[in-house]
């Protein structure tokens, strides 16, 4: 999708990276002096300064992810924010230019932003797919093919060396980036009544399916309720706890509660266990699906 600035728009913009592009570089020094005022007094003034000097920085990163769709402004907006993430945390101490270290975060800033823009889909969301979408229509280029056609095997295992990255991921990427975004409501064709969505599959239960499931569930209660009744009530209390529970307590647990050795427990379960799967086997065929022994 593309994005068109209203002619105020583009005005202010232009004002806004001509005023950048005036502003003075810094020397080493008064760079490092400004971030320790920021760093250690919390100085504004200072940070201003500091970050006035590199928005044309912004403003260069911000132009080349010009040709993905979206307004300049509002990337140079992401840019100038990563550039104040950079602000916060860079140590003059360190001995590296703020312009070098701001960079990684002024371009890691605008690249989210169009990861999260550029479609209504959420693209790039592993690191391999953030590399391929990024990178790969300047390495089509090399190979000189044209975005709009398929690459052969030959170029996309190419292209899966050059980044490290799997075939399928390649071929993945480039069939994204090959197709926009289109609405389930638009019509299959022109002309037609129906539309994309009127073709999708509806993947949940039928009424039929869930009132048997139900029905199912319900009879299976019952058959569970009335074999628990053939127990003793140490027997139903082992049974509850160990198997009608999502987090059973085990056999020593119920060993020290009851007073009895593990093993006993043991051997009270498998008994409860046979006496209930004799009484669900009078109405069930396999009472097996029901009860298991441990």
């Amino acid at each position: 999708m593309a994005y068109i600035d209203d002619p105020q728009t583009q005005r202010a913009n232009l004002r806004y990276i001509r005023a950048s592009m005036r502003e003075p570089l810094l020397e080493r020094e008064t760079e490092f002096e400004l971030a320790r005022r920021w760093r250690e007094s919390g100085d504004e003034d200072a940070l201003h300064k500091l970050v006035r000097a590199y928005t044309r920085l912004v403003v260069s990163t911000a132009s080349r992810f010009r040709n993905y769709g979206l307004p300049v402004g509002d990337l140079v907006q992401e840019g100038n924010i990563g550039l104040l993430q950079a602000a916060a945390k860079f140590d003059p101490e360190r001995e590296v230019r703020f312009s070098t270290y701001a960079s990684w975060w002024i371009r890691s800033a605008i690249q989210d932003y169009i990861l999260r823009n550029w479609s209504i889909v959420r693209t790039g969301t592993t690191a391999a797919q953030k590399t391929l979408f990024f990178n790969l229509r300047r390495l089509r280029a090399q190979l000189g093919d044209t975005p709009s056609g398929r690459m052969n095997d030959k170029g996309r295992n190419w292209i899966a060396t050059e980044l490290r990255v799997k075939y399928a991921e390649v071929e993945s990427m480039e069939n994204r980036l090959s197709a926009g975004d289109h609405s389930l409501n638009a019509a299959v064709a022109d002309g037609s009544d129906d539309s994309w969505q009127d073709f999708l599959a509806d993947t949940r239960p039928t009424p039929e399916d869930i009132v048997s499931e139900q029905l199912d569930h319900d009879v299976g209660i019952h058959w569970l309720n009335e074999a628990l009744k053939e127990l003793s009530p140490r027997e139903q209390k082992i049974i509850r706890q160990r198997r009608l529970r999502e987090e059973g307590s085990t056999l020593e647990e119920l060993g020290r509660e009851l007073g009895v050795s593990k093993e006993r427990v043991r051997q009270l379960e498998h008994r409860a266990l046979s006496k209930m799967r004799d009484s669900i086997s009078q109405n069930v065929e396999r009472p097996a699906d029901l009860l298991v022994d441990a």
